[in-house]
């Protein structure tokens, strides 16, 4: 019996140790080095107008319906973080197929003149929060934008090349738009 209870005490303390460490101490240290080394990124990369008020993130994509903005990715989850993920849909899969038809048709009732339907534009991302498109995505939506805003194509042409971002390092992922900062800059130019 007092063999046991000799080493019941350590494993408690090893157990209370090892919580302290990594529930409370490296959690609160690597939030507060966050905080002084990008203190924006680590409070969700929110963006907010000459008001003060918050109009998204930069990080989460959002629902534009307007036919004055940039639209981005289908969502299947309505861009609601909480439920971050989507279906685990094969190309196959008969749900995956009917939404991406209704998502084409959709894009051909909106966009008449443009039939060359871009893929990032009639499908999900993986999580359905992805905040970006291909530029191609955004170039092949100035024709509706500009009738719209009176703003000419030209323009808007100069604003998606303003908004893409390159490769990271040069290497690592594909040239993308954030939807969210294109139409945040294209608001500057209806005003």
């Amino acid at each position: 019996m007092s063999k046991n209870k000799s080493v019941f005490g350590p494993i408690v303390r090893t157990s209370f140790l090892i919580m302290l460490l990594c529930g409370v101490i490296y959690p609160v240290v690597t939030t507060g080095i966050a905080q002084v080394l990008m203190p924006e990124k680590a409070g969700g990369s929110l963006l907010y107008d000459e008001d003060g008020k918050e109009m998204g993130a930069e990080l989460i994509g959002q629902n534009f319906t307007s036919e004055n903005y940039f639209h981005g990715r289908v969502s299947s989850i309505e861009y609601d973080a909480a439920n971050s993920g989507s279906g685990n849909y094969a190309p196959s899969n008969e749900e995956m197929i009917e939404r991406t038809k209704l998502a084409v048709e959709k894009w051909k009732q909106v966009h008449p003149d443009n039939n060359a339907v871009p893929i990032d534009l009639v499908t999900n991302s993986a999580s359905g929060l992805d905040p970006h498109i291909s530029p191609e995505g955004a170039y092949a939506q100035t024709a509706r934008v500009s009738l719209a805003t009176g703003i000419s194509q030209t323009d808007l042409n100069g604003l998606i090349e303003k908004n893409t971002q390159d490769r990271e390092l040069g290497l690592f992922g594909e040239p993308r738009v954030n939807v969210l900062l294109l139409n945040v800059d294209l608001n500057q130019l209806i005003k």
